[in-house]
């Protein structure tokens, strides 16, 4: 009787330490998700910063070269009107290119 009894603890014993073994695995997964979860969150906000910073650098380059273009056209037109005759022309600055129309005219 009392091996059966020991035998029974034993083996209750067996069980609740795979139940807790199983259980510190869960918990080991959910903390591993969580952190998995964070990380991630982080990289796509650098991801995202980056982006912006990039966007601005673009952006100001692109202003800067409109800018030089803009003023070189304006210098151009004024030594073609000394010279030659006038420069007749127009410009439209939409999202994502500079279209440009010249018409020289020659007198």
């Amino acid at each position: 009787m009392v091996r059966w009894t020991l035998l029974h603890a034993a083996l209750r014993a067996w069980v609740i330490q795979c139940w807790w073994r199983s259980m510190q695995a869960k918990m080991l997964e959910q903390r591993r998700r969580l952190a998995l979860r964070l990380y991630t969150c982080q990289e796509w906000a650098v991801v995202k910063v980056q982006a912006q910073v990039r966007m601005w650098q673009a952006r100001r380059r692109f202003l800067q070269v409109h800018q030089a273009a803009c003023i070189i056209q304006s210098h151009w037109r004024w030594h073609a009107s000394q010279t030659r005759g006038l420069i007749q022309g127009r410009y439209e600055v939409r999202a994502s290119r500079l279209e440009l129309d010249i018409e020289i005219l020659m007198t």
